[in-house]
């Protein structure tokens, strides 16, 4: 009776450590992933989070048992909430799920193989992909303004897809809504992103916030198009749209500032399955446009 107890006890002890370590590692890939996206370098974030590089270290490995103190400096560093580092796998697409265990399980030396075919059955689209970047995000992040001072540095067109739809339509953005409705411009939309990929091999394109809500033509941008999402404090999007004259979704309406936070939460998941994040929050357009230059140099390589 004895023997079992003890066996059962191993067993459980077993089972909870193997359940914190895939706890840790979780914690360790996300992380990872949030800061890759920010463009940080692990000295970075360390000087940021004024956590030590050991620490960081650790924790991105799945080795290191982090203090919750620690963590809450290191989101706010990644300027997201500490509820986002413990995002769980089963938010992972179960094909992303099963090429990671896979990969997990492959012995080193078959590594350089699975790569190199890896590379010549994707690589060409991958690279295709990263010759557009698309900026994403809500009005008054920063999108046109950054998005035409990029192409003009690497020498792109500045596409600016609204622009785009109104050409196509011949009627401001305004009417096409008050006609076709909401499901009306998206379709319009999609079609006129269709048409300015084919055509532009090469672009820095600004796309409208809203394109997130139709998931198959966010997927297609997503494919297609190296994304960045341009972010703002909800209180920046606001002045600055109102900076710009621009009143065309406030219209009459004295809850704007709380139905602009509510659209942003109710996005920020879409918007986070973006390639990399732009924070612009309190910086200049010339910071901004630096921070941004200096991530897709990285990224881009």
């Amino acid at each position: 009776m004895g023997s079992s107890s003890t066996t059962s006890a191993k067993t459980s002890h077993l089972r909870d450590f193997s359940a914190n370590g895939d706890f840790l590692a979780s914690l360790g890939s996300r992380v990872r992933e949030l800061r890759s996206r920010r463009g940080m370098t692990r000295k970075q974030m360390s000087k940021e989070a004024d956590v030590s590089e050991r620490h960081l270290a650790e924790l991105e490995s799945g080795e290191g048992n982090i203090s919750v103190v620690l963590l809450q400096r290191i989101a706010t560093a990644l300027h997201v909430p500490i509820a986002n580092l413990f995002a769980t796998q089963a938010e992972e697409p179960a094909g992303k799920s099963v090429i990671r265990r896979f990969l997990e399980r492959l012995p080193e030396h078959r590594l350089d193989d699975v790569v190199s075919r890896l590379i010549r059955d994707f690589g060409q689209e991958e690279t295709m992909r990263k010759m557009r970047i698309a900026l994403i995000g809500m009005r008054g992040a920063g999108k046109s303004t950054l998005g035409s001072m990029l192409a003009k540095d690497i020498g792109n067109r500045f596409v600016e897809l609204d622009s785009e739809i109104e050409k196509d339509t011949g009627m401001p953005l305004g009417e096409i809504f008050s006609l076709y409705g909401q499901s009306g411009f998206r379709s319009i939309e999609r079609r006129t992103l269709d048409r300015v990929l084919k055509e532009n091999e090469r672009a820095v394109i600004s796309v409208g916030g809203g394109v997130v809500s139709e998931k198959d033509t966010f997927d297609f941008l997503l494919s297609h198009c190296y994304t960045v999402w341009i972010k703002a404090q909800p209180g920046e999007h606001m002045s600055r749209v109102m900076a710009q004259g621009d009143f065309r979704p406030m219209a009459a309406n004295k809850q704007a500032m709380e139905d602009l936070r509510r659209i942003l939460e109710a996005r920020e998941p879409l918007y986070w399955k973006a390639d990399l994040l732009l924070d612009t929050s309190g910086t200049s357009v010339e910071e901004s446009f630096a921070k941004l230059k200096a991530a897709l140099q990285q990224n881009l390589q």
